[in-house]
């Protein structure tokens, strides 16, 4: 099962690579990691997305995480409401006669042209990961040149309730 981690810590030299080190021992494969500053300049937070079949190992990776010297707050948001976005940037082979139809493909995606030459093109894709896999797929038959993917980054979703005459409802 797919579990999505956050960690926000002290930002400082060492700290990643305590945190994944925590991560190794306990056998967990990172599928994905990105890590970025907060709002506060001396926090970041890191997000992991992990495979874990066992759900006592994630709560016990959950607490040997907060019990790391630099580590502020830890979180498995899988089952929350989440918002999630990766980026990825995808060189394809594009001769001109193709153009126009790579165009209509890419444009549900909202993929943007970042650069193009003579025969290639590069997109720009930002989206939950399953979407980026997909673009991923559609571009494949027209042979990709060039891939890189920053793994997935993801926060809590805030709920609002609002209140009606008639029902309460919660509005996302």
């Amino acid at each position: 099962m797919r579990r999505v981690i956050t960690v926000t810590v002290i930002n400082q030299s060492g700290v990643l690579n305590r945190v994944t080190g925590l991560l190794m021992k306990r056998q967990f494969n990172i599928e994905s990691i990105t890590v970025g500053h907060t709002d506060q300049p001396d926090r970041s937070k890191m997000t992991f997305i992990v495979n874990v079949d066992d759900e006592q190992k994630i709560e016990q990776l959950v607490k040997q995480l907060s019990k790391q010297i630099d580590v502020l707050k830890v979180n498995d948001i899988t089952d929350k409401s989440i918002v999630m976005r990766e980026l990825a940037l995808v060189k394809v082979i594009s001769p001109p006669h193709v153009r126009s139809e790579m165009n209509s493909i890419i444009e549900p995606f909202r993929a943007r042209i970042l650069d193009s030459s003579k025969s290639v093109v590069t997109y720009q894709v930002v989206g939950h990961p399953e979407k980026i896999e997909a673009f991923i797929e559609l571009l494949k038959p027209y042979g990709i040149k060039e891939l890189t993917r920053t793994g997935a980054t993801a926060m809590t979703r805030d709920m609002q309730k609002i209140q009606s005459p008639q029902l309460s409802i919660l509005k996302q």
